[in-house]
């Protein structure tokens, strides 16, 4: 039985002025720091460097998950039994986390105080919500109302929501630049409320590129949630309750990995969501559902060879989940030397190859 480990282990001191407020000016410019699972040892290059790791061989797969215009702010309407009109004009903003089913959706609300049972939010005339209550798990649920086709609705009246850790990323003037930056190249399938970051660093021309070298590029859905900026916060890792996301898998991408995979061939990961989904294809998964698979030291990898990652939030599920591919030692040996050489971290930061 493998040893019971802690959060506490998967922490370390980041500097505030590491964590990137603004991505590379190119996506491809940003720096790669490469690590040898074999031999411990680390390299310092620059993304565009990394079609010299890959082989003519290998299959890269990518998340093509679009993140979509999830954020909402709203007016709280005031109820009708109040004629003074107290308790109506509050400003609500919602985030959508999960569609439960038809128009109720799971949401975080702030101020979450303000929305009772009942409650109704206006985002202007088209689109308004009723509170139907809290779900289990803390998030309000909310009934919205509206009129033509949802998605579009979310164009007109939603904003893409950035990492909790980027300020002024609600209001600030270059909202709309980051956002625009905060979808990979390839995004298309519509659903996402969080970026799959490790795939920002990829131009089009990059992935042509990698293509032109014998480089097999296969895409899969993983629809990244909130959850994925959560801190672990039980003492130990064992006892977290994995968020749950929902995936979308070709059956014939599956034949044409699992082909790769008994020819010997690499399958190179981009990002800890595909790291995670095909990893949940092989313990049995279906092509489409939810997966709350956790992986953590001890996990067998039965698929991924190499994978692409960022830099990770501290105590997060993320960096539990690179330190069971890398080992725990080479991580934080890595990590160490990230801070020291003034890498850049998280979302818009710096890229990591783990080989």
């Amino acid at each position: 039985m493998l040893p019971q480990l802690k959060t506490s282990d998967f922490d370390y001191p980041l500097p505030e002025e590491l964590i990137a407020q603004r991505p590379a000016k190119e996506r491809d410019l940003s720096r790669l720091m490469v690590l040898d699972r074999r031999t411990g040892r680390i390299n310092n290059r620059t993304f565009t460097d990394i079609a010299s790791y890959l082989n003519p061989s290998d299959v890269l797969v990518l998340n093509d998950t679009m993140v979509i215009p999830a954020r909402l702010y709203g007016i709280k309407v005031a109820p009708k039994r109040n004629s003074s009109g107290q308790g109506g004009g509050a400003r609500i903003e919602v985030f959508l986390h999960r569609k439960v089913k038809g128009r109720v959706w799971e949401v975080l609300a702030r101020p979450a105080k303000r929305l009772k049972v009942g409650t109704i939010v206006r985002f202007g005339k088209i689109l308004s919500a009723r509170n139907l209550g809290v779900a289990p798990d803390g998030k309000n649920l909310l009934m919205f109302k509206y009129k033509g086709d949802f998605e579009n609705i979310l164009k007109k009246k939603g904003v893409i929501p950035l990492p909790p850790y980027i300020r002024d990323s609600r209001h600030g003037k270059d909202a709309g630049k980051l956002a625009k930056r905060y979808q990979t190249v390839y995004a298309s399938a519509k659903g996402a409320t969080a970026a799959p970051t490790a795939g920002l660093h990829f131009t089009k021309s990059l992935l042509d590129n990698l293509k032109g070298n014998g480089v097999q590029i296969e895409y899969i859905t993983l629809h990244t949630g909130l959850g994925t900026f959560q801190p672990v916060k039980t003492e130990y890792i064992d006892d977290h309750k994995m968020h749950s996301e929902e995936y979308k898998v070709d059956r014939n991408v599956i034949k044409r990995i699992m082909r790769a995979k008994i020819e010997g061939r690499r399958i190179v990961a981009v990002g800890t969501t595909v790291v995670r989904l095909l990893e949940s294809l092989a313990k049995g998964a279906r092509t489409k559902g939810e997966t709350s698979l956790f992986i953590r030291p001890g996990h067998e990898f039965k698929i991924v060879d190499a994978m692409i990652t960022n830099f990770h939030l501290p105590r997060s599920t993320l960096i539990v989940l690179v330190s069971a591919f890398a080992g725990q030692d080479l991580i934080k040996k890595a990590y160490t030397q990230a801070i020291r050489k003034r890498y850049r971290f998280f979302s818009f930061g710096d890229a990591m190859l783990i080989v």
